[in-house]
């Protein structure tokens, strides 16, 4: 069976780097595509699903925003299950100082040169591995300006309140981003920050060894 992995804002399909998938399972990766102009998250998840193949059951995994789309991809094309990951599965589940910052339109003057600056500074002083800070140094790098504005503004205007059926919601307890009070998860990883996807990938393939016997 095929599984989807779609990742988070300023990751690429290398965020998965130590996630296993059991005996049967193969591992494809969405990546992203040009937004177009005042394109909502709803519609670039519509276009986004046009590159999976479903004439075959297969099942979702979304990573923080990755997570959003899958929601939105799991409304048309019927995923065996949908997995999230750092992530939530409508937007009410976004913090308060999201709306805030929706109401105020930060993010159109937001500087996303200052924003990626402070993001690399903040990678530098993670218990991540070297090489894990290296690698999300590079994928905040190489991440385009246009897409990030783009991306911060869809997840701001965001509407959804459709949870995907069946669910599966991985999510720390320390989430700086998207907070675990918030997120409503299914399973808790205990201390698991934004991109314990890398931190705590054993606890989480643990996770997913379970939760894919189960599809079956």
């Amino acid at each position: 069976m095929n599984v989807y992995f779609i990742a988070g804002l300023g990751a690429d399909s290398r965020v998965f780097k130590y996630i296993k998938l059991p005996a049967g399972y193969e591992m494809k990766h969405l990546h992203w595509i040009k937004p177009k102009l005042k394109e909502s998250l709803a519609h670039y998840a519509i276009r986004l699903s046009e590159y999976i193949e479903d004439k075959q059951p297969f099942v979702l995994i979304g990573l923080s925003m990755g997570g959003m789309i899958a929601s939105e991809i799991a409304k048309t094309k019927k995923p065996t299950a949908t997995i999230l990951i750092s992530s939530i599965a409508t937007s009410k589940q976004l913090p308060t100082t999201f709306r805030v910052a929706q109401r105020l339109h930060l993010h159109k003057i937001l500087p996303i040169g200052l924003l990626k600056n402070i993001s690399v500074f903040k990678r530098m002083f993670t218990s991540d591995s070297k090489e894990d800070q290296r690698l999300l140094i590079d994928m905040i790098k190489r991440c385009d300006a246009q897409f990030i504005r783009w991306a911060i503004g869809a997840i701001l205007g965001w509407r959804n309140e459709v949870v995907p059926a069946p669910l599966c919601h991985i999510h720390g307890t320390k989430d700086e981003i998207l907070p675990f009070k918030y997120a409503k998860p299914t399973h808790a990883i205990s201390n698991g920050n934004h991109v314990m996807i890398l931190s705590k990938a054993t606890e989480i393939n643990e996770m997913l060894l379970r939760m894919f016997t189960s599809v079956k």
